[in-house]
């Protein structure tokens, strides 16, 4: 069994007293590729932010690496690169300049930065862009830049929240490609969506979240064996209806 580097014991976030995720039990392991998988306000993204320490869990623990999150946060922080729903990156800044600026923040300095940054670029297919200011790029192009701002400082465990929201399918179809290719050099990878066919096509496991529970996880073919012995007859999206009452579809931008 692969390393678990990620595992989280009874993880709760409540806000105006209601759990927005409870008790949350997860274990990931290096080399995953593991998929989350609800609709908007299962507590994904909630999820996410307590991971990387953005905000913090009312109770419950987080262990990174093997280590406490809150008694050992240097030390594992920066094995993180996290690329958030929301666009973090600066539009009067080129593009260059918004990958260093990130980097930077995790020490990285001099000639080391200066080839992180254009690593990173060429990653994502913007090098020949690295002059140009962000606010002038396509929105496939800034989810991109938003990639390789997570990127310079190589990270170990890569989160993607929702990253292909609101985009054309050749940007979706690049940035999947280049988290498989991430996985396959030795990234982990959690990737949250409410788009059923790009967390089956790339996931090694999926779990589904509803409510703030995590319902079901398993491969792709153990969670449709869950609800139907014959998993060839039938779909994901059939299973989570089945188990959520809901169609994923309906919540998809």
């Amino acid at each position: 069994m692969a390393e678990i580097i990620l595992r989280t014991t009874e993880l709760t976030k409540k806000y105006n007293n209601k759990a927005v995720v409870d008790n949350l039990n997860l274990e990931i392991h290096r080399g995953e590729i593991f998929g989350l998988l609800g609709p908007n306000g299962a507590g994904k993204s909630t999820t996410m932010n307590m991971i990387c320490s953005i905000i913090r869990p009312t109770v419950g623990e987080i262990e990174l690496f093997g280590k406490d999150l809150r008694k050992q946060k240097k030390e594992v922080i920066t094995k993180i690169g996290y690329i958030p729903q929301e666009l973090a990156i600066h539009g009067n800044l080129k593009a260059w300049e918004n990958v260093e600026l990130f980097t930077s923040l995790y020490g990285v300095k001099g000639n080391a930065l200066k080839k992180a940054v254009d690593d990173s670029l060429e990653y994502v297919g913007l090098l020949d862009h690295r002059q140009e200011f962000a606010k002038h790029f396509s929105g496939g192009m800034k989810r991109r830049l938003n990639i390789a701002c997570a990127l310079g400082h190589q990270p170990e465990l890569l989160i993607f929240d929702e990253p292909t929201v609101g985009i054309d399918p050749q940007s979706r179809n690049f940035i999947l490609d280049k988290i498989k290719e991430s996985n396959e050099k030795g990234a982990t990878v959690i990737y949250t969506s409410h788009y059923m066919e790009e967390v089956e096509s790339i996931c090694t496991r999926i779990g589904i979240m509803d409510n703030g529970k995590m319902i079901a996880c398993g491969t792709s073919q153990e969670l449709k064996k869950l609800v139907n012995g014959d998993a060839d007859n039938i779909t994901l999206e059939e299973v989570f209806l089945t188990l959520t009452g809901k169609k994923l579809r309906d919540y998809a931008e």
